[in-house]
């Protein structure tokens, strides 16, 4: 068997950590972008939310900036030769908030979580695809084994899906699709009051003394309590910082930036998201979609440089490819393949539509066929509306109706009428960008033929084959290599991909407050764990 990891989880955190902090009352309001779906970690879906699971719950390993795996409630793990078995050996002495024991048995309770109908189809599907069962060795020893060579099961492991979560309060949970304070995990942050549209509030896990190997300190949270107040609108977010009513804030929009780099008592800090780019993604199973050559005309009539710069003013990184650019598998000969002469585009976008039967205009300039016009719709979901992605859709509107009489319609809608829409093939466009600190995690769910979000219906067997075999490898550069054929395959040779801006987050803060940073992985905004005011 190979041995990845033998450090302890005390011995590696420790190294050059500070002494844990006092027992004194320090509290801290943060004014956060969009409020969570859910509040279990196992369900999250919103890259915004991934700061609020880790208050609450902790991962087995964690996973470093360099993409390597790191000890956290698992203190080490062996894979056997054939990538077949993991085994995990757990951190002692951790107890749940309800005083519950975390042990073998814990993890296995929450593994076997996922084999309920229903609970979390896209990550069975997907994450634990490759999963056969988890065995306890020892009580604090656990082997998992799997039916097939998975390279996504170690990040499975460290990401918000594996958080840990009290087998007893999963029995017990009032509402467990959502959480909320009756379920609970291992975190520095014990939850205790969700105001829903208000504010989300936690307090201070006395007992924790089990970081993640990386953290700044040891033992308990610096801050005894810390509140996240819901502010949907960018501009009172901003003002409720330099009013001081809370000490920080994230998603800070481009035109708010240059007042918070003025003001001597506020810092700002940003960080490129991982996973993958804000795109359009064209859904080919109907007109007119289904016809390539409208798809690369929607997109040659969009000058994205011009509708970023006017939208996020110089801060936004214009995507080229479906993976961003922070992950390890980007394919950089993606920058300039298509695109990239706004003249040239707007000639090419009108002869391919000439060529595909749409030449005539209606009294709005429309462009018509057999009667019928040349419609876009795209159906969002509000709470998953980030970044000014609102202003975004409405100065694409703007281009591809004058560029290329083109009518794109735009409706931001609650979840479940946005899930209607999907659901029912009532959409031509749909926006997305996903957080996965493994990129390919993101493509397996997008855009295999089965895949459990492949909102394009595109379905090529050969990208179904190199996404499977680049899952069943852990060498790095295969797998770089495997995705870089992915990538070209859906952006250029096929075009059912339309790459935007690379996401990004923000913080801004007080200067009296320290500690704030973004989580290795992910690029987002980290747990309030290393938080604290003053020196």
């Amino acid at each position: 068997m190979k041995r990845l990891i033998p450090a302890l989880l005390l011995a590696v955190a420790a190294c050059g950590a500070q002494p844990a902090p006092t027992a004194g009352t320090t509290s801290l309001t943060w004014a956060v972008e969009t409020q969570p779906i859910t509040l279990n970690p196992q369900l999250w879906s919103q890259n915004k939310a991934r700061l609020l699971v880790f208050n609450q719950f902790d991962a087995l390993p964690s996973r470093a900036a360099d993409g390597s795996f790191q000890p956290w409630l698992a203190t080490a793990w062996k894979v056997s030769d054939d990538g077949l078995t993991y085994t995990l050996d757990l951190r002692q002495g951790v107890t749940f908030h309800d005083g519950a024991t975390f042990d073998a048995a814990s993890v296995k309770a929450n593994l076997d979580q996922f084999r309920v109908p229903g609970y979390n189809a896209a990550v069975s599907a997907i994450q634990l695809k490759a999963f056969g069962k988890a065995e306890v060795v020892s009580p604090y020893q656990l082997k998992i084994t799997l039916n097939e060579r998975d390279g996504l099961f170690l990040d499975f492991l460290a990401s918000p899906y594996a958080g840990q979560v009290s087998p007893r309060s999963l029995k017990s949970a009032k509402d467990l699709k959502f959480g909320g304070v009756d379920l609970v995990g291992t975190g520095p942050f014990v939850l205790d009051r969700y105001v829903q549209g208000q504010e989300i509030h936690y307090r201070r896990n006395p007992a924790y003394r089990w970081p993640p190997a990386g953290a700044a300190h040891q033992g308990p949270a610096h801050l005894s309590e810390i509140t996240y107040r819901f502010l949907p609108e960018a501009a009172v977010r901003v003002g409720a910082l330099t009013s001081g009513q809370v000490q920080v804030i994230e998603g800070v929009p481009a035109t708010e930036v240059n007042l918070i780099k003025k003001d001597p008592g506020l810092t700002l800090r940003t960080s490129l998201n991982s996973g993958t780019a804000y795109s359009y993604y064209f859904n080919t199973s109907h007109a007119p979609f289904d016809d390539q050559r409208v798809r690369e005309a929607f997109r040659a009539a969009v000058d994205v440089d011009a509708v970023l710069k006017s939208v996020y003013q110089g801060t936004a990184t214009r995507a080229w490819s479906i993976v961003g650019e922070k992950s390890p598998f980007y394919d950089p000969t993606l920058k300039g393949a298509y695109g990239g002469d706004p003249a040239a585009g707007r000639t090419k976008a009108n002869a391919l539509l000439d060529e595909a039967g749409w030449k005539e205009r209606d009294s709005e300039g429309f462009r018509v066929k057999d009667g019928k016009r040349l419609t876009v719709r795209e159906i969002a979901s509000a709470p998953f509306v980030r970044d000014r992605r609102d202003i975004l859709a409405q100065a694409v509107q703007a281009q591809v109706k004058q560029n290329a009489g083109i009518d794109f319609q735009v409706r931001i809608v609650d979840q479940g009428s946005a899930q209607k829409a999907l659901d029912e093939d009532q959409f031509e466009l749909f926006g997305n960008s996903r957080g996965d600190s493994d990129a390919g995690a993101a493509l397996n769910l997008i855009l295999p033929a089965k895949g459990a979000i492949n909102r394009t219906h595109f379905d090529d067997p050969q990208v179904d084959k190199w996404l499977i075999a680049a899952s069943a490898t852990s060498d790095q550069a295969e797998r770089k290599e495997l995705y870089a054929k992915v990538q070209r395959a859906a952006v250029v040779s096929n075009a059912v991909v339309f790459p935007l801006y690379v996401p990004a987050d923000q913080i801004a803060a007080r200067k009296s407050v320290r500690g704030l940073g973004f989580d290795p992985a992910s690029g987002t905004p980290a747990s309030a764990y290393d938080v604290r005011i003053g020196t």
